[in-house]
C-alpha cells in the first residue's frame, strides 16, 4: 500500500514535490509519526528518479529517536500509546498521563525480570513464531483477493502477529471473544486454513454456512465465541461469560 501511495504520489507530482513531501513527515513531525516517515522515506527511495535521500538513521536521529540496537527506549513510540512509559510491574494505573505499558524483554530480547520470564519450550516458541508468519502469508492473500472482488471484505492482523502469544498463555478451553484482528488466536489452537477460506469465501462449508461477513469468525469447537462488527462489544459479554463460569465453580477464563 506504501508503495502504491508513493508511486502515486511521485507520478503525479514528479520527484521535487515529492522529496517535500517526505522531508516534513520524517524530519519535522511529532515523534509519533517518525515510524510512518521512514516507511515513506524507504519506499520513496526505490522509485525510479528519486531524489537523493540521507539515511534511514539520519531521519530518526534528527526526530530524537536514537538509531542503537542497545539504547533503550523508557517510552512507547506508535499511535494510541504516546507518552506511556515502560513498566515492569503490573498494577492498576490511575490518575496517570497515559497508561504504562507492560514490558517483559527489552528491543534486543532479554528478559528484564527473571521472574517474569516466560517457560516455553523450544517446540513452542517455534509454533508461535511459525504461526506468526502463517497468519501474515495468509493477509496479504486474501487482503489482495479482496482488493480484486473475489471476497466482500477482509481486515488484516499486519502489526499485530503477536498476539498469538496472547493465545498461548491459555488453556484451549478458555473463551475468546474475539475482534476481526485477532484471527491469530484461531491459528493457534488449530483453526485451518481451509476453514478461513471458507468462511472468507462464504461458502457451503463455512461453519456460519454463509451467515456472516468475511473475517467474522466463530468456532464452538475452539470456544472462540462469533465476531461482531462493533468494537468493545466484547467487554461486557467476556465479563458475563467470565462471572458465568466463575458461578459454574470451573478453571477457565473467559477473554
Amino acid at each position: 500500500m506504501l508503495k502504491a501511495i508513493s508511486k502515486t504520489a511521485a507520478a503525479s507530482a514528479g520527484t521535487s514535490a515529492v522529496r517535500t513531501q517526505l522531508h516534513p513527515l520524517s524530519l519535522k513531525s511529532p515523534r509519533w509519526r517518525v515510524l510512518y516517515g521512514q516507511r515513506w522515506h524507504t519506499q520513496l527511495r526505490k522509485q525510479p528518479g528519486a531524489p537523493a535521500l540521507p539515511p534511514d538513521n539520519v531521519c530518526l536521529a534528527a526526530a530524537g529517536v536514537s538509531t542503537s540496537s542497545t539504547a533503550q527506549r523508557k517510552k512507547v513510540m506508535f499511535p494510541g500509546a504516546l507518552n506511556s512509559i515502560y513498566t515492569h510491574t503490573l498494577q492498576f494505573a490511575s490518575n496517570v498521563e497515559s497508561i504504562p505499558t507492560y514490558q517483559v524483554m527489552d528491543t534486543d530480547g532479554n528478559v528484564l525480570d527473571a521472574a517474569n520470564e516466560p517457560q516455553v519450550s523450544r517446540e513452542e516458541a517455534l509454533y508461535i513464531y511459525k504461526n506468526m508468519h502463517v497468519l501474515n502469508a495468509m493477509d496479504q492473500v486474501l487482503y489482495e483477493a479482496q482488493r480484486q472482488g473475489r471476497i466482500s471484505f477482509y481486515m488484516t492482523s499486519f502489526g499485530e502477529e503477536a498476539l498469538i502469544g496472547s493465545a498461548a498463555a491459555l488453556d484451549n478451553k478458555d473463551m475468546v471473544f474475539g475482534q476481526y484482528r485477532e484471527a491469530g488466536v484461531l491459528l493457534h489452537r488449530g483453526f485451518t486454513i481451509e476453514q478461513f477460506m471458507n468462511q472468507c469465501y462464504s461458502n457451503e462449508r463455512d461453519l456460519g454456512k454463509g451467515r456472516q461477513m468475511p473475517v467474522h469468525y466463530g468456532t464452538r469447537e475452539l470456544n472462540f465465541q462469533t465476531i461482531s462488527s462493533p468494537l468493545a462489544t466484547q467487554i461486557p459479554q467476556a465479563a458475563g461469560a467470565a462471572y458465568a463460569l466463575r458461578r459454574d465453580g470451573g478453571k477457565q477464563c473467559a477473554v
